[in-house]
């Protein structure tokens, strides 16, 4: 018989297909167990299979509609859904039924700007980092937004808060490196967590699969800290 545990380990080594098998039985021996039902609609969204994920979703919200990860992990599924409105106010439920939790501030700057909404995801971002002031990512992202509003001035101050945070020092570098301080990007890609072909194009799915990763995993958020400083220090030849 298949565990619980066999279905987790496949799920983080990426293997879904697996991963969905062992999940299938489970829910089938255990109809209304929370847990297996979260779990095939996080397998289900990394497979691409959206509206099946979403379905899962719904079943689990139906169970627990106050739990605000169950909600946020719906908000991502509705956005690959193009479902954007619903998606949006489903973070803003997750942020009121857990708004001491700056990364609920984080998620919801992060979708607004991706759906263009770059001064709603600035006001999201900067009370994250009111709420936690060592937050790297909110420091990293709000500068990349920043970048495309053009306020170049401001976006240099939050990469520097970044570089800071994670001990990064241009002037000690290598010179074979850059020069121009860390790359800067919203989030890792699948292949920097997990050891992935790096030429691997990087979609939307797997975008959120990493967002949901960062902001619900404790686990992977301590791997883009260590990702995030390996980036900023550099590597000496």
């Amino acid at each position: 018989m298949a565990t619980f545990q066999q279905g987790v380990l496949h799920f983080k080594d990426g293997r879904f297909e697996e991963a969905l098998a062992v999940f299938d039985q489970l829910t089938i021996a255990n109809p209304g167990e929370k847990e297996y039902i979260l779990y095939r609609g996080r397998i289900l969204s990394r497979m691409g299979r959206f509206a099946e994920s979403g379905e899962e979703f719904d079943r689990l919200i139906a169970l627990d509609p106050y739990n605000p990860d169950y909600i946020s992990d719906r908000a991502v599924v509705l956005h690959l859904l193009q479902r954007n409105t619903e998606a949006l106010e489903e973070l803003d439920r997750a942020l009121t039924l857990d708004p001491n939790n700056p990364y609920r501030y984080s998620s919801r700057a992060f979708l607004k700007d991706r759906l263009g909404d770059l001064e709603g995801a600035i006001v999201d971002y900067d009370k994250a980092i009111e709420m936690d002031p060592e937050d790297v990512i909110a420091y990293n992202n709000t500068g990349l937004v920043e970048e495309k509003l053009g306020w170049k001035n401001k976006a240099a101050e939050s990469f520097q808060k970044a570089d800071d945070l994670v001990g990064y020092n241009k002037d000690t570098q290598n010179e074979n490196i850059s020069g121009q301080g860390p790359s800067r990007q919203e989030a890792p890609t699948p292949d920097q967590l997990i050891g992935k072909n790096k030429k691997e194009k990087l979609t939307l799915s797997s975008y959120f699969s990493t967002l949901w990763k960062i902001f619900n995993d404790q686990e992977t958020r301590k791997d883009f800290f260590q990702f995030m400083a390996s980036k900023f220090k550099g590597k000496s030849s």
